[in-house]
């Protein structure tokens, strides 16, 4: 996987507070000194892309570019992105998750539900993406805690860094209170084009990755994040 130069983004938000006196905080106080800061502005940047705070939320993450999607869809009308985040860190090389302690990044189609939210982490604020999935457990695939979190180091995780986790965090935890059931979190080793899957001909997982870009280039055509299954050790999508 190249290397590439993090350049944070820059969000409209006062800062939080240092790693110190935030983990001293309880996880009720650390939510409201987040909506504190962030809900005036944020009300304000989501009202520009005719969003709101509660819209469903659905996120792609694309590993060789380190970038995060996040994607809403308003009370009326299509999907759309609300904004890209570069990842700060995630470790591992292109390619699944196949057991503990590997370091990699997963790949593959995973959900978030209430359940899976922290705001108790060590990290700052953490979901955990729900990996393994069915598709991970047939092929006998292990590990556990993988998380979208703050901070800047990764075992295996997507760290965002604590400013940029703090806006994710609230709109997926709001599309969850809201009633979303569960917010979709598609990981790909990159984006799909013609020439990027060209040069992946001779890698071990081409065909996993011909499977991935089914899910990718249905979102991609229809612009409705499509539910995956199992059949068969492979994707199905609906």
């Amino acid at each position: 996987m190249r290397e590439i130069t993090f350049i944070p983004i820059k969000l409209p938000y006062a800062p939080p507070p240092e790693p110190e006196a935030w983990k001293k905080l309880p996880a009720p106080r650390r939510l409201e000194d987040v909506r504190a800061r962030l809900l005036p502005l944020l009300t304000q940047e989501l009202d520009v892309h005719g969003l709101k705070q509660g819209n469903p939320v659905f996120i792609r993450l694309f590993k060789e570019s380190y970038e995060l999607e996040l994607w809403m869809r308003p009370a009326r009308g299509n999907w759309k992105l609300f904004r890209t985040y570069p990842v700060a860190c995630l470790s591992g090389v292109l390619g699944p998750k196949q057991r503990e302690g590997d370091m990699q990044a997963p790949e593959g189609f995973y959900t978030v539900a209430s359940k899976q939210l922290n705001p108790a982490s060590s990290y700052h604020l953490a979901f955990n993406i729900g990996y393994p999935n069915a598709y991970d457990l047939h092929h006998k695939r292990t590990g556990s805690h993988i998380m979208v979190h703050g901070d800047q180091a990764s075992v295996g995780c997507y760290a965002m860094t604590d400013p940029v986790i703090e806006e994710i965090y609230l709109l997926v935890s709001a599309a969850l209170e809201n009633g979303q059931r569960e917010v979709p979190v598609h990981c790909f080793p990159f984006r799909f084009t013609a020439e990027r899957m060209n040069q992946a001909q001779n890698s071990p997982w081409l065909s996993f990755w011909e499977n991935l870009q089914v899910g990718f280039e249905a979102f991609e055509q229809h612009h409705v994040p499509p539910q995956a299954f199992v059949r068969d050790g492979k994707y199905g999508f609906r």
